[in-house]
């Protein structure tokens, strides 16, 4: 008797099948990792490091940037003295620099120390991660402004990119506090953030992480914005002054960092657990992508779509929501497609049918892929068509639907008979599947 292989789902197999291509893509890239203080007394910090650990055996290039104002804090709280902040800038005088020193070290041994774990039957069995720091940052001072003295604040001046990269290419991790040093042996406290973004920028990193306290940005309803790019941060920035000031700053390093060439920077709530491998290597990810353009786009099909499109329509075509359309066919009608493209995946498609002589257009296939049918990628996707209708002349746009009459008519699309339809359409109209007629004047 022959065995035969049952298809089970495994959540386990489908998800890691699905992050192959994301781990293919990382492989080599260099990423700058910034987080805070808090994020290293939370109770998960080990897992985060688990999570990095991962990210550098899958290959991928990392320098960390670990802030430390809770560690500074504590320290200064032991001294009776606190840090200033005037104008949004820390003060840091004698006291506070002795505090920011042993803080930053503090941390920096901490990390080291989790990071050099690898006891069996852990996650860090067999890691053997080396770590790289130095002073790989040239700062200068703030100095005095507004009549204001702000100490051993600094700023950072350069970046010693040359000694970073060595590192990596020794397959080190570099960790790299937010210090500074001059040529004249002063050392500087520096905001993690920018130093990250120098680091970034210096780097031509592929990707600069954020890990940020809070869900990050949100719209005016408090939906987390997934794919920003710098005039809208600005925007918001502008119009919204209830932001955390953190955050601010956070998103104003960013949006420096990327009009300084640095590709990708990700703002990432560090309280998502595995918030790292979530973004990384899922379609959706978690957080806010800040690039210097939109890297979603709704454009014309072309023959190297084909495949993508098919993985939409098919799931649609089998449970009869769609009519089957054979490769061949799809082949010779590309060129009625629109496709939706998120970083070099088709989401979304849709295809435009004319009639010129009757001034109508049909608009079929339309489909989004269901991870991401919330994000109002349908009624971009039907913008798109309608523009593109009225473009050809057409005056009306038709749907043939069987189970989505609800979405059609929300969106202004009005019931009505196969006798409204053009003639040709009409000849073709297959009665055993009673699919409704909607008509939507443009």
């Amino acid at each position: 008797m022959a065995r035969t292989n049952k298809k089970e789902n495994n959540p386990f197999v489908d998800w890691f099948r699905s992050s192959s291509p994301y781990i293919h893509a990382h492989r080599g890239k260099t990423m700058v990792i910034v987080f805070g203080g808090e994020a290293v007394e939370d109770d998960n910090f080990a897992n985060l490091i688990h999570d990095i650990a991962l990210l550098h055996a899958l290959g991928i290039r990392l320098v960390l940037v670990p802030g430390a104002r809770p560690q500074i804090e504590e320290r200064l709280n032991l001294r009776a003295a606190e840090m200033q902040y005037i104008n949004g800038l820390r003060v840091t005088d004698d006291t506070a620099l002795r505090c920011v020193k042993e803080a930053a070290g503090a941390v920096r041994v901490e990390i080291e120390a989790l990071l050099s774990t690898g006891l069996a039957n852990s996650p860090m069995a067999g890691a053997k991660i080396r770590v790289a720091s130095g002073n790989f940052v040239t700062a200068r001072p703030i100095g005095v402004k507004n009549g204001i003295d702000y100490g051993h604040t600094g700023q950072v001046r350069r970046i010693d990119a040359e000694a970073i990269c060595k590192a990596l290419e020794s397959h080190a991790i570099a960790l790299i506090p937010p210090l500074g040093y001059s040529p004249t042996g002063e050392v500087f406290n520096l905001s993690a953030a920018e130093v990250a973004g120098a680091i970034a920028t210096a780097l031509g990193a592929d990707k600069l992480i954020m890990l940020i306290e809070g869900r990050g940005l949100t719209d005016s309803r408090n939906r987390l914005l997934t794919n920003v790019i710098p005039r809208e941060v600005e925007a918001v920035l502008q119009r919204r002054k209830t932001i955390p000031e953190e955050l601010t700053q956070n998103l104003t390093m960013a949006v420096e960092a990327c009009r300084r060439g640095v590709k990708r920077i990700h703002l990432l709530g560090r309280q998502i657990d595995g918030v790292l491998l979530q973004e990384l290597f899922t379609r959706s990810g978690v957080g806010t992508m800040l690039t210097a353009e939109h890297y979603e786009e709704i454009r014309t099909a072309t023959i190297d779509d084909v495949g993508g499109i098919l993985e939409l329509l098919t799931p649609l075509e089998e449970q009869g929501t769609l009519v089957r359309r054979s490769r061949e066919l799809l082949e010779t009608e590309i060129n009625r497609f629109t496709v939706v493209e998120l970083d070099g995946m088709i989401i979304g498609c849709a295809a435009l049918y004319c009639y010129e002589n009757e001034e109508m257009a049909e608009l079929a296939g339309v489909s989004v892929h269901p991870d991401y049918r919330n994000g109002g990628r349908g009624d971009s996707l039907l913008r798109h068509m309608e523009e593109q209708a009225k473009a050809c002349g057409i005056g009306k746009l038709f749907v043939l639907t069987t189970e989505t009459a609800h979405w059609f008519r929300e969106r202004g699309f009005v019931a009505s008979d196969v006798k409204s339809l053009p003639v040709k359409k009409r000849e073709l109209y297959n009665y055993q599947r009673k699919s409704k007629v909607f008509i939507k004047p443009l």
